[in-house]
């Protein structure tokens, strides 16, 4: 029983630790939030983030890779659960920085990129419980951000797929 209550304390300790790591690394501008539900649902969900950080969500993720269409929330959900960043920008961001996100979904894993209406700014990166709003592609933080938040600590279901899901990415 002792035994028992000092793994359990150690495992606790480990968790805190991971997500502190993945914090401190947190480019600046960088929101938290705590999201700890993480059922299935097949109904629309009303997130409290533009676009979600986490949540409810679909059974099926969305695959990871570029768009140039909106994907759905709860299959973009369901694929920050599995460790990915989600990269959304302005339907009218110029296209040299919208070029700039398809290299990044092209040159990484576990990186999913689409359009979203009515964000908060340019380009907004999104990992489970975590946020960040950039002016620009070319923002240094957000490569700071994927580094951080990508399979990263706080991630709930590291490594489960980012693929064999819904959607045919275009990069």
């Amino acid at each position: 029983m002792i035994l028992v209550a000092i793994l359990g304390a150690f495992i606790a300790v480990v968790v805190a630790t991971q997500g502190q790591q993945a914090a401190a690394g947190a480019p600046e501008g960088t929101e938290t939030f705590d999201i700890t539900d993480r059922t299935h649902t097949q109904g629309e969900v009303d997130y409290e983030q533009t676009p979600p950080a986490g949540g409810p969500h679909h059974p099926v993720w969305q695959n990871c890779g570029f768009y140039s269409e909106p994907v759905v929330d709860e299959h973009a959900v369901h694929s920050l659960e599995h460790g990915a960043v989600w990269i959304t920008y302005s339907p009218d961001l110029p296209q040299e920085q919208v070029d700039t996100l398809r290299n990044i979904a092209t040159g990484q894993t576990y990186i999913l990129v689409s359009p979203y209406e009515g964000l908060p700014s340019p380009v907004v990166a999104s990992a489970w419980n975590h946020q960040i709003q950039l002016d620009s592609a070319d923002d240094p933080r957000l490569q700071e951000f994927i580094e951080a938040f990508r399979l990263g600590p706080q991630t709930p279901e590291p490594g489960a797929p980012c693929t064999n899901g819904i959607g045919e990415p275009e990069a």
